[in-house]
Protein backbone atom coordinates (compact mmCIF):
# COMPACT_ATOMS: atom_id res chain seq x y z
CA UNK A 1 0.00 0.00 0.00
CA UNK A 2 1.20 3.47 -0.80
CA UNK A 3 -0.27 6.82 0.26
CA UNK A 4 -0.07 9.82 -2.03
CA UNK A 5 1.30 13.21 -1.18
CA UNK A 6 1.92 16.47 -3.00
CA UNK A 7 5.04 18.54 -3.43
CA UNK A 8 5.34 21.98 -4.95
CA UNK A 9 7.79 24.83 -5.10
CA UNK A 10 6.76 27.78 -2.96
CA UNK A 11 9.23 30.61 -3.32
CA UNK A 12 12.64 29.26 -2.31
CA UNK A 13 11.14 26.22 -0.57
CA UNK A 14 9.61 22.91 -1.59
CA UNK A 15 6.39 22.39 0.36
CA UNK A 16 5.33 18.79 1.02
CA UNK A 17 1.98 17.50 2.25
CA UNK A 18 0.41 14.12 2.87
CA UNK A 19 -3.26 15.02 3.43
CA UNK A 20 -4.37 11.60 4.74
CA UNK A 21 -1.67 11.68 7.43
CA UNK A 22 -1.98 15.43 8.07
CA UNK A 23 1.77 15.77 7.66
CA UNK A 24 3.23 18.97 6.23
CA UNK A 25 6.86 19.98 5.94
CA UNK A 26 9.32 21.68 3.61
CA UNK A 27 12.87 21.67 2.37
CA UNK A 28 15.20 23.94 0.44
CA UNK A 29 15.50 21.31 -2.29
CA UNK A 30 13.13 18.60 -3.48
CA UNK A 31 15.50 15.97 -2.13
CA UNK A 32 15.62 17.67 1.26
CA UNK A 33 11.80 18.00 1.33
CA UNK A 34 11.43 14.25 0.70
CA UNK A 35 13.98 13.55 3.45
CA UNK A 36 12.04 15.82 5.82
CA UNK A 37 8.71 14.09 5.13
CA UNK A 38 10.34 10.68 5.62
CA UNK A 39 11.80 11.79 8.96
CA UNK A 40 8.53 13.45 10.02
CA UNK A 41 6.37 10.37 9.39
CA UNK A 42 8.84 7.98 11.01
CA UNK A 43 9.14 10.24 14.08
CA UNK A 44 5.39 10.74 14.38
CA UNK A 45 4.58 7.03 14.06
CA UNK A 46 7.24 6.46 16.74
CA UNK A 47 7.49 2.66 16.48
CA UNK A 48 10.89 1.01 16.73
CA UNK A 49 11.99 -0.27 13.32
CA UNK A 50 9.22 1.53 11.42
CA UNK A 51 10.54 2.89 8.12
CA UNK A 52 8.98 4.53 5.12
CA UNK A 53 10.21 5.08 1.61
CA UNK A 54 9.36 8.04 -0.58
CA UNK A 55 8.86 7.59 -4.30
CA UNK A 56 8.30 10.44 -6.73
CA UNK A 57 5.42 9.60 -9.06
CA UNK A 58 4.81 12.70 -11.10
CA UNK A 59 5.84 16.33 -11.30
CA UNK A 60 3.98 17.32 -8.13
CA UNK A 61 2.96 13.92 -6.74
CA UNK A 62 4.82 11.35 -4.67
CA UNK A 63 3.87 8.37 -2.58
CA UNK A 64 5.08 6.80 0.62
CA UNK A 65 5.12 3.15 1.55
CA UNK A 66 6.03 1.51 4.82
CA UNK A 67 7.66 -1.67 6.02
CA UNK A 68 4.55 -2.12 8.22
CA UNK A 69 1.24 -1.14 6.59
CA UNK A 70 -0.74 -1.71 9.79
CA UNK A 71 1.29 0.94 11.65
CA UNK A 72 0.90 3.39 8.76
CA UNK A 73 -2.87 2.81 8.67
CA UNK A 74 -3.03 3.14 12.46
CA UNK A 75 -1.26 6.49 12.27
CA UNK A 76 -3.67 7.74 9.57
CA UNK A 77 -6.66 6.75 11.73
CA UNK A 78 -5.18 8.44 14.81
CA UNK A 79 -4.41 11.65 12.93
CA UNK A 80 -7.82 11.90 11.29
CA UNK A 81 -9.75 11.12 14.48
CA UNK A 82 -7.71 13.54 16.62
CA UNK A 83 -8.05 16.34 14.04
CA UNK A 84 -11.83 16.11 14.46
CA UNK A 85 -11.69 15.98 18.27
CA UNK A 86 -13.38 12.58 18.36
CA UNK A 87 -12.76 9.93 20.99
CA UNK A 88 -12.21 6.26 20.30
CA UNK A 89 -15.62 5.69 21.91
CA UNK A 90 -17.20 8.15 19.42
CA UNK A 91 -15.84 6.14 16.49
CA UNK A 92 -16.88 2.82 18.02
CA UNK A 93 -20.42 4.15 18.38
CA UNK A 94 -20.46 5.32 14.76
CA UNK A 95 -19.37 1.82 13.76
CA UNK A 96 -22.26 0.35 15.77
CA UNK A 97 -20.02 -1.21 18.41
CA UNK A 98 -20.61 -1.06 22.14
CA UNK A 99 -16.93 -1.71 22.82
CA UNK A 100 -14.28 0.82 21.82
CA UNK A 101 -11.65 -1.90 22.21
CA UNK A 102 -12.23 -3.40 18.77
CA UNK A 103 -11.68 -0.02 17.05
CA UNK A 104 -8.70 0.83 19.27
CA UNK A 105 -6.88 -2.27 17.99
CA UNK A 106 -6.86 -0.69 14.52
CA UNK A 107 -5.42 2.55 15.92
CA UNK A 108 -2.74 0.65 17.81
CA UNK A 109 -1.81 -1.25 14.66
CA UNK A 110 -2.30 -4.60 16.35
CA UNK A 111 -4.96 -5.48 13.76
CA UNK A 112 -4.41 -4.68 10.10
CA UNK A 113 -7.64 -3.72 8.34
CA UNK A 114 -8.40 -4.73 4.77
CA UNK A 115 -8.59 -1.76 2.40
CA UNK A 116 -12.40 -1.96 2.52
CA UNK A 117 -12.34 -1.93 6.32
CA UNK A 118 -9.81 0.92 6.33
CA UNK A 119 -12.17 2.98 4.15
CA UNK A 120 -15.08 2.11 6.46
CA UNK A 121 -13.07 3.22 9.51
CA UNK A 122 -12.13 6.51 7.84
CA UNK A 123 -15.77 7.14 6.86
CA UNK A 124 -16.77 6.57 10.50
CA UNK A 125 -14.41 9.41 11.36
CA UNK A 126 -15.77 11.64 8.58
CA UNK A 127 -18.29 10.44 6.02
CA UNK A 128 -16.65 12.62 3.34
CA UNK A 129 -13.17 11.27 4.00
CA UNK A 130 -11.85 9.29 1.05
CA UNK A 131 -8.23 8.23 1.13
CA UNK A 132 -6.04 8.42 -1.93
CA UNK A 133 -4.09 5.20 -1.86
CA UNK A 134 -1.88 3.46 -4.35
CA UNK A 135 -1.41 -0.25 -4.38
CA UNK A 136 2.09 -1.14 -5.36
Amino acid sequence: MRIEGNIQKSGKWWAVEIPLLLVYTQGKTKKEAFKMVKNAVEELVDVKGFKIDVEESDKNVFSIGANDDSKLMAFALQQQRASRNLSIRDIAEKLGSKSPTSYSRYEKGTVKPSLDKFSELLRAIDEDLEPILKIG
